[in-house]
């Protein structure tokens, strides 16, 4: 069976952060963010591509379900592929903002094969994973291009 991801949900403390760091770092669209702000809506999400979006739940969505309490405690890691071009401007904002690359760059086994990827958290200790397909750079645009 072969299946789209649709969307992942990631556990939020502090919302805005998260919101700033998926829209401004990884340069994700944001959608329903106004609404979210108005209060007309229970969470905002960022897109990933057309068929994959990222629900941020804040707190008071999963506070009272969540077994441990802790936002990333059911999440390992989420991994983003985008072109080699996306990827080198991705590395140079993490550098620019002091965000830490925790491993890499590495080759790493993928959806494609192994390729060149890097670690890093977003500000509630999420591990991100992004790498390039060098090759197939047509195929994994998941960045927003500007």
């Amino acid at each position: 069976m072969q299946c789209l991801m649709d969307h992942l949900v990631l556990n939020v403390e502090d919302d805005e952060a998260i919101i700033n760091f998926y829209s401004k770092i990884l340069m994700l669209a944001p959608e329903r963010l106004e609404e979210y702000r108005a209060g007309t809506v229970p969470f905002p999400s960022v897109r990933l591509n057309p068929d994959t979006v990222i629900d941020l739940f804040p707190k008071e969505m999963w506070r009272k379900s969540a077994a441990t309490g802790g936002g990333g405690d059911h999440l390992n890691h989420l991994c983003i592929s985008m072109s080699k071009e996306l990827w080198t401007a991705l590395v140079d904002r993490l550098k620019i903002n002091n965000i830490a690359i925790e491993e890499g760059p590495v080759q790493r086994w993928g959806a494609r094969g192994a390729r060149t990827s890097i670690y890093f958290r977003d500000p509630e200790g999420n591990l991100i994973e992004a790498r390039h397909y060098e090759g197939h750079e047509n195929s994994s645009k998941c960045l927003l291009e500007s």
